[in-house]
């Protein structure tokens, strides 16, 4: 979602569509704005497919640095800090990370996003647990 050129994005992305593709899943982000301006871009553009935004719930702080560097993403500032602060207790960075993508989650059903696709990296601990809080408060039902 976050590409040099994002009008050229845009005309490959509706090329895939028009090709056949039936939905789309982001790259991995952590403000929920950043998927809903694509969201809008990609509707003005005519692509009209499900647009299934890619969380990524933070389970270790310099893995995350290392993947948002990789695919040209980044933490809101004061995620970031709060992540910091956590650097040497890696179950309280994880705590963070799920509170953090669970509530993430919940506007991104609540705006009317299609589903959620979570990049797990094999750990699944922190998937079920988002998934569990998620159930119980049922965002979607307020889209």
């Amino acid at each position: 979602m976050e590409c040099r050129d994002r009008l050229q994005d845009l005309r490959h992305l509706k090329q895939k569509v028009d090709a056949g593709v039936d939905f789309l899943v982001t790259q991995l982000f952590f403000e929920d704005h950043v998927y809903f301006d694509f969201v809008g871009r990609a509707r003005a553009a005519g692509i009209a497919v499900p647009i299934i935004p890619g969380i990524m719930p933070i389970t270790n702080v310099d893995q995350v640095q290392r993947f948002t560097t990789m695919c040209g993403a980044h933490l809101p500032r004061t995620l970031g800090a709060a992540l910091q602060g956590r650097v040497n207790d890696p179950a309280a960075a994880a705590q963070l990370g799920v509170a953090y993508a669970t509530l993430q989650c919940a506007e991104l059903l609540r705006g009317g996003a299609p589903g959620i696709h979570f990049y797990t990296l094999n750990k699944s601990p922190a998937t079920r647990a988002i998934l569990s809080a998620l159930r119980a408060n049922a965002p979607w039902r307020e889209a």
